[in-house]
């Protein structure tokens, strides 16, 4: 998913366990274990006191996850710090729970038939919106229909593209109410894939897929998900107020099946864009946690509440393939090469990061229980800067640039928050290649806006696993794809992911992802940096956050320390 930003002075002890399988799987295998960091591993390393605190649930918190969100609409939402605001306000068939397993959530039970094509989801009696009429099963259906709808231009529609008849409807070949979901009644939920998919389950618990209810779109339009009023949700809180560019309040949901379990009375996301701005907000008291902090406070922050997380993320930057000057893949192999990875990650961002060799992130595992980065074709040797700043010079000079000369000037395009990667990387171009590089910066709405829309040279970009699996990386720089911001477009590439998603050979489908990255590699569409630590702030008062891999941060149990 992409990125707004986003860690620990005492990185967190913790191991990553996902479940690869094919065809049918029984309920205990089709949980996915996806670390967390818990309150008790933030105790143990933050407040060697910590058992001894009284902690008390109630009152208000003021916390920070990311800027003014493009959309909470979830089938609109693109962006980590919108999908960690719609976790608090909707719950989907599954979710993540505080141990990191996705479990049932509206969902009471579910079944899969023995070819692993059809699920049956049993909803709770107990789940009502938060204006309190039942949800039904007919909620999902039209939330699930509305999303591959080419009307809406959702562009996380290929997110239930394994679901029957999903392609052909995003393509405008069929309509959206011969999707492969049905109310089979009021409280049954009957999903058909087009083939086996290991981890549906996730998907079910991705913010893209919550129920939404078809009757307050109708009446209110878009302003149903930028008016309180109209933002009848089914989740732990409900938005009651929203001052814009300022903050946004978050209130217990009261016909929520689990209210008695909430922690905060209410939440009060704080909606902070510069993150020098986080941290003075942070130091002053005025916000119990904050989503991310200038790289050069990294150092000054240990011990004082910062805090690294695990994540399955990329840093990386994006090359418009559309580009004239950036057409010949000489060019962007010289401009991957001449990045010195380990220089921004120790001396600029000093974030614990792993330089990046290829595109998917670290730790995500083959049917084998072998890492599928490990078993990669490196696209790169990220040790030897020397020696690829020698190969860059020379690809430039094969491209016709000898020493950059004739090549065009180059803006990196970037949002508040990334000058310091942004502006390693000039120096590096402009030093080792000749090249007239600037940086300009936008504030997110509009860089995200002028980033899709391919106006651009380079633009830095950020992906985090939407799911356990390597297809989540891979699958956006399909032609056409609605991520794929890179413009990028490769017939083979296509026709492997096609086949990614079709096989019930999982063998064979790993085979091909890693042939597809490979692709990505020898053609160099887009820049890969580092992977992810995800850095945050907390204070010693708060208790009870969990964070995903996913990048989501959940503050629905917190509890906060009595003085």
């Amino acid at each position: 998913m992409k990125m707004f930003k986003k860690i620990m002075t005492l990185v967190l002890a913790v191991s990553m366990i996902m479940v690869s399988a094919t065809g049918c799987q029984s309920k205990e295998e089709q949980k996915q274990k996806t670390v967390v960091a818990t309150e008790a591993s933030l105790a143990d390393t933050n407040d060697t006191n910590a058992t001894n605190d009284t902690t008390a649930k109630g009152g208000t918190i003021n916390v920070h996850v990311g800027p003014e969100p493009n959309s909470i609409d979830p089938a609109l939402n693109v962006t980590v710090d919108g999908g960690s605001l719609l976790n608090h306000a909707f719950e989907g068939l599954t979710k993540i729970d505080q141990d990191g397993i996705y479990v049932d959530a509206q969902a009471a039970s579910h079944t899969v038939s023995e070819d692993g094509l059809v699920y049956t989801f049993t909803l709770r009696d107990d789940i009502r919106w938060s204006d309190g009429q039942s949800v039904k099963a007919s909620d999902f259906v039209y939330a699930w229909q509305r999303l591959v709808d080419p009307a809406t231009g959702a562009e996380y529609n290929y997110i239930i593209d394994m679901v029957q008849n999903a392609n052909a409807i995003m393509t405008g070949d069929a309509k959206p109410d011969t999707l492969g979901i049905k109310a089979l009644d009021d409280k049954t939920v009957e999903i058909t894939l087009v083939a086996p998919c290991a981890y549906f389950l996730e998907i079910c618990a991705f913010p893209n897929t919550f129920p939404v209810r078809q009757d307050i779109i109708e009446a209110y339009g878009d302003a149903w998900a930028t008016e309180p009023e109209h933002y009848v949700s089914n989740g732990p809180y409900t938005l009651t107020e929203w001052d814009h560019q300022s903050k946004m309040v978050y209130s217990k949901n009261q016909n929520y099946y689990g209210v008695d379990a909430l922690g905060p009375d209410q939440i009060n996301f704080m909606l902070i864009e510069d993150w020098n701005s986080v941290l003075t907000a942070f130091k002053n008291g005025d916000i119990l946690f904050g989503d991310e902090l200038p790289s050069e406070e990294m150092e000054a922050m240990k011990g004082n509440g910062l805090y690294f997380a695990p994540q399955l993320g990329t840093y990386f930057l994006c090359i418009n393939n559309q580009k004239e000057e950036f057409k010949d893949v000489n060019v962007r192999k010289a401009l991957a090469l001449a990045i010195d990875r380990q220089y921004i990650i120790d001396s600029v961002k000093k974030n614990g990061a792993v330089p990046a060799d290829t595109f998917v992130a670290k730790s995500l595992t083959e049917p084998n229980g072998t890492e599928f980065h490990s078993n990669a074709d490196a696209w790169y040797d990220t040790s030897d800067y020397d020696a690829n700043v020698s190969k860059a010079q020379k690809l430039l000079e094969d491209a016709g640039y000898p020493n950059g000369v004739g090549f065009p000037s180059i803006e990196i395009m970037i949002n508040p928050g990334h000058e310091d990667v942004a502006q390693a990387v000039q120096n590096m171009w402009q030093e080792k290649l000749g090249l007239n590089v600037t940086v300009a910066t936008n504030d997110w709405a509009v860089f995200v806006e002028t980033r899709q829309n391919g106006e651009y040279q380079i633009a830095r970009h950020g992906w985090l696993a939407d799911y356990n699996d390597p297809i989540s990386f891979l699958d956006m720089w399909v032609s056409g794809g609605g991520n794929n911001d890179a413009k990028f477009s490769n017939e083979e590439y296509d026709k492997l992911i096609q086949e990614v998603k079709t096989t019930t050979d999982n063998n064979e489908r790993y085979t091909k992802m890693h042939e597809a990255e490979k692709i990505l590699g020898e053609e160099m569409p887009i820049i890969p940096i580092y992977y992810y630590t995800d850095p945050y702030l907390q204070s010693d008062s708060l208790r009870g956050v969990y964070t995903a891999p996913l990048g989501y941060k959940f503050f629905m149990y917190c509890e906060t320390v009595q003085q």
